[in-house]
């Protein structure tokens, strides 16, 4: 308790002397750096591309490529969406086999 009223004590101290004090979480410091809202109308890159991937299924494998070069470390909050996009890509690949392997044992 005492350490809380000795650090509220320097920010009053700090905004008289006319500085700024940051507004900062205490035990997560880099909470205050994902409070933007994600890309992509607020759904972040992942997300968007597993819609627009139904359109153009090139996307889910743009957000793979962003997943597996770690892309989601500069912002945590975009790990699920491409994750998820990784595996929409996983499952078309795997249809077009079967799909492929199909026509072929059809055409001989």
């Amino acid at each position: 308790m005492g350490h809380m009223d000795q650090r509220l004590s320097t920010d009053v101290v700090d905004h008289r002397n006319g500085q700024y004090v940051p507004i900062l979480d205490q035990e997560d410091p880099q909470l205050g750096k994902f409070d933007q809202p994600l890309p992509c109308f607020g759904c972040g890159i992942g997300w968007f591309s597993l819609l627009l991937g139904f359109v153009c299924p090139f996307m889910w494998y743009y957000a793979t490529i962003l997943y597996f070069g770690n892309y989601y470390r500069r912002d945590p909050r975009e790990r699920s969406g491409l994750a998820a996009s990784a595996i929409a890509a996983l499952i078309c690949t795997i249809a077009v086999l079967i799909t492929v392997v199909v026509i072929l044992l059809r055409s001989l």
